[in-house]
C-alpha cells in the first residue's frame, strides 16, 4: 500500500519562511519568463527583426504545454541528491537560466538562430523548475494555506511582469542590449537566497511510494473531473485576450495607453486581486468562488461583444472591461490552483499539478491561435459572442460538477 503523506500543518513560525520561499521561487520563474515573452519581442522589432520572425518566438511556449511529459521524472528523481529532491532541480535550472540570459548578452539581437536556441534552453529549464516548485508547494501547503500560497504565486507573477517585462524594457532603452541582459541575469540569481529555507522530505519517504506516472493521474475520477474543469473554464479566455490589444487599437486607443493599461492592470491584479481571492475562497469555497469569478468574466466578455456589435458606443466601457478582466484572471488562477492542489495526489504532486496546469495553457493557446482567424472571417462581434457563450457554459458546468460528481471532486471544489 502506498504511503500517503499530507502536507504539513505549518505553525506561524514555519509559515513565514514557507511563504517567503514560495515567493522567491515563483519570482525566479517570472523574471526570465516575462523577459522573453514581454520585453524581447519589442526589443527585437526595434533592432529591425521582422514581425514574422518574432512571431516564431511563440514556439517558446511549447515547453510550458508539454512539461507534463517529464513531470513524473522530476517527481521521481533528483539530479543532485545531496541538495535534496526539489532543490536538486531548482538550483541547477536557475543557474542554467541565469547563464543563458548572460550568454544572450554577447549575441547580437539580429542573430535569431542562436537567440532562439538559447531562449528555448531557458524555457525548458524554467518549465522543469516550475514542476519542482509546484510539487514543493503542493506538498508543503496545508489545505488552509493553499489560497494564500497561490496568492503569493499571483503576486510573484506580477513582480515578474514588472521586473522581467517593464523594467527590462526601460533598461533596454537607456542602457542597451548587453548591460540590460547582464543585469537581468544577476537578478535571476537573487531568488536562490531562499533555497536554504526549503524543507525537503526524507528520501525514504519517496522510496516507498509508487513511481509517479501519467497513468496514475488518469486512473483517479476526481483528477479527470478537475481536468475537464481546467480545459473548459479557460477555453474562452484565449479568444478574448489575444485580440484585446488589436481591438483596442482598432477602436482608436493609442499604443501608449494600451501599454499603461496592460502594465497597471497586471501589477494591480497580481498584488491586490490575489489577496482578494484569498478572502473569496474563505467566504465562498473554491467552487462558488470560481463560479462567481466566471460570471463576472462572462459579463466583461459580453461588454466586448456589445461594443463590437455597436450596441454600446462608449469606449470607456470596453477599456474598463479589459482592465477588470485582467483583475479577475489573476483571481481565477488563485482559485484554480487551489483546486489543483486539493486534487493532486501526495504520491506525485508535481505530476498531477503540472498536468492540470498544462491543460489550461493548451486550451488557452488554442483559443489564442483561433481568435485572429475568427476575427478576420467573422468579425470582432462574433468572436466576442462566442467567447461569452463559452464562458457562460463553463460556469454552468462547474456548477453541475459540484452537484453531481464524486465526493472526491466535490471535496476538492469546496
Amino acid at each position: 500500500m502506498a504511503l500517503t503523506i499530507q502536507a504539513d500543518e505549518p505553525t506561524d513560525r514555519r509559515r513565514g519562511p514557507l511563504f517567503a520561499t514560495l515567493a522567491g521561487l515563483y519570482i525566479a520563474q517570472g523574471i526570465p519568463t516575462y523577459l522573453i515573452a514581454a520585453a524581447l519581442p519589442p526589443t527585437l522589432r526595434a533592432a529591425g527583426v521582422s514581425r514574422s520572425t518574432i512571431g516564431l518566438f511563440s514556439l517558446l511556449m511549447l515547453p510550458l504545454v508539454l512539461k507534463f511529459a517529464w513531470a513524473p521524472l522530476v517527481d521521481r528523481l533528483s539530479p543532485i541528491p545531496r541538495l535534496g529532491h526539489r532543490r536538486g532541480w531548482v538550483v541547477p535550472t536557475q543557474l542554467l537560466t541565469a547563464a543563458g540570459i548572460a550568454t544572450m548578452a554577447f549575441i547580437q539581437p539580429t542573430d535569431i538562430t542562436a537567440l532562439f536556441a538559447i531562449c528555448m534552453l531557458i524555457a525548458l529549464a524554467m518549465s522543469t523548475q516550475d514542476i519542482a516548485t509546484d510539487g514543493y508547494a503542493t506538498r508543503r501547503l496545508s489545505p488552509g494555506d493553499r489560497a494564500a500560497g497561490n496568492a503569493i504565486q499571483g503576486g510573484s507573477v506580477a513582480f515578474g511582469v514588472v521586473i522581467g517585462g517593464t523594467l527590462s524594457l526601460i533598461l533596454f532603452e537607456h542602457f542597451g542590449w548587453q548591460p540590460t541582459l547582464l543585469i537581468v541575469a544577476a537578478l535571476c540569481l537573487m531568488p536562490l537566497l531562499v533555497i536554504p529555507f526549503m524543507r525537503e522530505e526524507e528520501s525514504g519517504e519517496r522510496a516507498i511510494r509508487p513511481k509517479p506516472s501519467l497513468r496514475a493521474f488518469f486512473s483517479r475520477p476526481e483528477a479527470r473531473d478537475v481536468l475537464v474543469i481546467a480545459l473548459l473554464f479557460r477555453a474562452s479566455e484565449g479568444l478574448v485576450k489575444a485580440m484585446e490589444g488589436p481591438y483596442l487599437v482598432d477602436i482608436g486607443l493609442p499604443l501608449s495607453w494600451i501599454g499603461y493599461l496592460s502594465g497597471f492592470s497586471a501589477a494591480t491584479a497580481g498584488l491586490v486581486g490575489s489577496v482578494i481571492a484569498i478572502g473569496l475562497i474563505k467566504s465562498q469555497g473554491n467552487a462558488r468562488a470560481l463560479i462567481s469569478l466566471g460570471a463576472l468574466r462572462t459579463i466583461c466578455f459580453a461588454l466586448f461583444a456589445f461594443h463590437a456589435s455597436g450596441m454600446v458606443e462608449q469606449n470607456e466601457l470596453v477599456i474598463g472591461a479589459a482592465a477588470f478582466q485582467t483583475f479577475i484572471r489573476y483571481m481565477e488562477i488563485v482559485v484554480l490552483y487551489s483546486i489543483y492542489m486539493s486534487v493532486a495526489s501526495t504520491d506525485q504532486p508535481g505530476t498531477d499539478f503540472t498536468i492540470l496546469a498544462c491543460a489550461q495553457i493548451l486550451v488557452y493557446l488554442i483559443g489564442s491561435s483561433l481568435s485572429g482567424l475568427i476575427a478576420d472571417h467573422a468579425g470582432y462581434g462574433t468572436l466576442f459572442v462566442v467567447a461569452t457563450a463559452l464562458s457562460g457554459i463553463a460556469v454552468f458546468i462547474v456548477a453541475r460538477f459540484l452537484a453531481s460528481r464524486s465526493t472526491e471532486t466535490t471535496s476538492a471544489l469546496t
